[in-house]
């Protein structure tokens, strides 16, 4: 233990112990020949375990930037112990804040969720992605400006794809995700989703995170909204939460919509007990029900809803048929299908309010609790298409400016399933790399280079758009996978030359384009899509966008 006045590495002066923990104590310190106050994390080298935490702790925080992460200065190494000098967060900690201040209104847990999910979100958007494993009050900070600021990466940890589990099963007990205790395979970004979820849970309500439970019965004033997303977030199942980040921070953002559409599922459920009683009544007179007969009529119902979604007049009937077909069979995919390609993207646009009734339905619960999505996930080939198909939509249809972010999510699920191949699995993975370049784009780190990869982003490009498109998957899907290649070559051509991507390569995939675009469309059904209804001037128009990008890449090697 270092004592008060004792100059570290002859900088840094020890003035106060500010916090203890299993394996570490953080000392105040301060550079008087700067007049900058810093904190000084001492471990001690008789604890290998420490020592391995350390050192993966160092590691990872040296590649980190984030205004909300306290981040490594320098790292001393003593005879005895290892010391690490991070950025000095002034405040409190959530935990001291609840414990001097009470229970946090609504509105204060919001902004908390918020702040946080903007901060987890660039954790897990890293190559790979970071899980933080230890969410609670007291290792988030408050800055007097209100600002948060994540301290303490001894249980953080790097996603690795092929990996069966977590090589050390660490976190706070209460907080921690199931999963991290149940050796239910990797942590992944859900799993900091469940702990975030009951940290909320514990600032609103100031009850144990061991006693959840829905947040309005103890505190009957909290909007059912907000009830409903931490309900979400703390789910057992990891495919029952929000399946990202940005997908919580814009329910939290828009909590009352989700406080609207709480109640609308309310009505649902009490009109859908009505309704089966009365079928029970008709089918099972005297009390007794021909399972045959039951089956049978299921699935010519399940048929019947699809077929009345597509013959209705009505958009709201179309939809709510989908759904009636749904809430009969969970677990089968055409319902879903058909709802996203037909029912949403009708005008070629996915909207916010219609992204929320999709989340809302894959949240339903049957009567034994278990979600829709949950159902259908065990139907492995039926959820990647639905999976890869949302993917797709997001990626090009979402209004919001959030769209890649929401479409890597679900290209990641329909690669990791297992039942993609060939061209559809490099396409799930591929769109699932360029989306993520999207939060770097423009972005550099503390040496000012670029945080994307621009040569490596050109081959993802070239990858995805390989082959013929149309056939393995339609007109539409070939269209946008080829507008995203000439607009980034519209936007980003510079760059790629700068990577070393050659002109000679560019004008060679812009040249497999425009014959892909001449014959490869041969009138195949569009969906019904105006804007892409004639094949003819479809192809012209993207020829001459082509021909456009052409002219970005002049015969001096440099863009205009």
């Amino acid at each position: 233990m270092l004592e008060n006045g004792f100059l570290v590495d002859g900088k840094y002066k020890i003035l106060d112990v500010i916090g203890r923990g299993g394996m570490s104590i953080v000392y105040l310190a301060i550079n008087e020949k700067a007049n900058r106050s810093w904190a000084v994390k001492e471990l001690i080298r008789t604890d290998p375990r420490a020592a391995g935490i350390s050192k993966k702790e160092t590691d990872l925080l040296k590649k980190l930037h984030h205004p909300g992460i306290a981040g490594i200065v320098d790292v001393i190494e003593q005879k005895e112990s290892q010391l690490i000098v991070m950025d000095y967060v002034e405040g409190h900690s959530l935990d001291q804040v609840l414990k001097e201040q009470g229970v946090c209104s609504e509105r204060e847990v919001l902004d908390i969720g918020i702040q946080l999910c903007e901060v987890l979100e660039y954790l897990h958007t890293r190559k790979p992605p970071v899980i933080y494993r230890d969410l609670k009050p007291s290792n988030v900070m408050k800055k007097p400006d209100g600002k948060l600021v994540l301290i303490d990466f001894g249980a953080a940890r790097e996603y690795r794809r092929y990996s069966d589990g977590d090589t050390v099963l660490l976190g706070t007990r209460g907080y921690a995700a199931p999963e991290q205790y149940e050796s239910q395979g990797q942590t992944d970004a859900r799993t900091d989703i469940y702990s975030l979820g009951v940290m909320l849970f514990e600032l609103v309500t100031g009850e144990s995170p061991h006693r959840l439970c829905p947040v309005r019965k103890i505190r009957p004033e909290l909007s059912a909204g907000l009830e409903s997303i931490l309900e979400i977030c703390t789910q057992t199942d990891p495919a029952e939460r929000f399946s990202s980040c940005a997908e919580l921070k814009y329910a939290l953002e828009h909590s009352w919509e989700m406080d609207e559409r709480y109640q609308k599922r309310q009505k649902r459920k009490l009109a859908g007990f009505f309704t089966s009683v009365a079928a029970s009544i008709c089918l099972g007179i005297g009390g007794i029900v021909f399972s045959g007969l039951e089956t049978r009529a299921s699935q010519n119902t399940y048929e019947a809803y699809l077929t009345a979604a597509g013959n209705a007049a009505v958009k709201e009937e179309e939809l709510g048929n989908y759904e009636k077909a749904i809430c009969l069979r969970p677990g089968e995919k055409d319902a879903y299908l058909q709802l996203l390609k037909h029912g949403f993207l009708d005008d070629e646009l996915l909207t916010v309010e219609e992204s929320m009734r999709l989340r809302g339905i894959l949240t339903e619960q049957t009567a034994s609790g278990e979600s829709f999505e949950s159902i259908f996930s065990k139907n492995k080939e039926g959820y990647a298409a639905f999976c890869y198909e949302a993917g797709v939509t997001y990626y090009y249809k979402y209004e919001e400016t959030e769209n890649k972010k929401q479409a890597q999510s679900y290209f990641r699920l329909a690669a990791q399933s297992g039942c993609l191949t060939g061209a559809h699995l490099v396409r799930a993975e591929k769109l699932s790399l360029i989306a993520g370049y999207y939060t770097r784009i423009g972005l550099v780190d503390a040496a000012g280079d670029d945080l994307v990869d621009y040569k490596q982003y050109w081959e993802d490009l070239v990858e995805v758009s390989a082959g013929n498109i149309v056939m393995t998957d339609n007109e539409r899907t070939a269209v946008v996978v080829y507008e995203e290649l000439i607009g980034q070559v519209l936007f980003h051509g510079e760059s790629f030359l700068e990577a070393g991507v050659g002109e000679d390569r560019i004008r060679e995939q812009l040249a497999q384009v425009r014959i892909h675009l001449q014959q490869d469309f041969t009138g195949k059904d569009l969906g019904g899509a105006d804007a892409f209804s004639d094949t003819e001037a479809t192809s012209e128009i993207f020829q001459r966008r082509t021909e456009r990008s052409w002219d970005y890449v002049p015969s001096s090697g440099r863009p205009c």
